[in-house]
């Protein structure tokens, strides 16, 4: 499938996105939001890892304002049509999904760099809720992802001040996984990517199921939850791989199996 706003590229089982319209940083218009679904559900059937990253000095400015050609936008069709299927995809995405922030993320931006598993910055990106700045309030995930990853107080203020929280203000305050230096950030993505891709596929899967289902179970639910998923998981070719390579003293060699 050919896009227009995004690129696209698999190698080595990892499936990379890079939201591709520089010149208003990366700002989602719909066409983009139809093309980044597209590239979601083709990546899950055929990679082992997704990430989602941008082009130029920017992740992504959110919503793009100036898509209406003046013309009034419904708020409220808009994110039920063309930004729940896209978050959704994500969300229930079969493979390990990393967001390398490579640069400001801000609104709808900063929140569909959230929605991935694993969020990794640079030391010079920051995310930014600037809804309130125009009368709005946090969407596309931002009130689900917010108050879950850094705290409900945190979270409130991110949303009613309208402040930048740095890249390094968001690792220390669990709303992402880490923060790294600009010069190694390129090869550490690369690195966490292909940690991801050659890792044990089923066993990832579940690891998202189970963690998610810890927000809404009782802790009898919960270790029911993980009887299940680990007696899946340990009927698959990966585990027996994993336990074999422990034994041999060598690293696994994971199918996704």
């Amino acid at each position: 499938m050919s896009f227009e706003t995004i690129l696209y590229d698999l190698n080595d089982g990892v499936a990379t996105i890079t939201l591709n319209r520089p010149d208003v940083m990366n700002g989602l218009n719909a066409q983009m939001r139809a093309e980044i679904l597209a590239a979601i559900k083709q990546a899950g059937a055929e990679a082992r890892a997704l990430v989602l990253t941008g082009a130029g000095r920017g992740f992504c400015s959110g919503q793009d304002l100036g898509d209406t050609k003046g013309k009034p936008i419904n708020l409220e069709l808009t994110l039920r049509d063309e930004y729940e299927p896209m978050l959704r995809a994500i969300y229930d995405c079969p493979i390990p999904t990393l967001s390398a922030v490579n640069g400001p993320a801000a609104g709808a931006g900063a929140n569909l760099a959230l929605s991935a598993d694993i969020v990794i910055a640079t030391q010079s990106a920051f995310f930014l809720q600037a809804f309130a700045r125009i009368g709005l309030i946090p969407d596309a995930g931002g009130t689900y992802w917010m108050p879950r990853q850094m705290g409900f107080a945190k979270a409130m203020g991110a949303a009613m001040l309208a402040e930048k929280i740095t890249a390094q203000q968001a690792d220390d305050w669990g709303l992402i996984w880490a923060a790294i230096p600009d010069d190694e950030f390129h090869d550490h993505i690369a690195a966490r990517a292909k940690q991801l891709a050659t890792g044990p596929t089923q066993a990832y899967a579940r690891i998202k199921q189970a963690m998610r289902g810890t927000f809404d179970n009782t802790l009898g639910e919960q270790l029911d939850l993980e009887a299940k998923l680990q007696g899946e998981a340990g009927s698959t070719r990966d585990f027996a791989e994993g336990v074999t390579a422990f034994l041999q003293k060598r690293p696994a060699q994971y199918e996704g199996r």
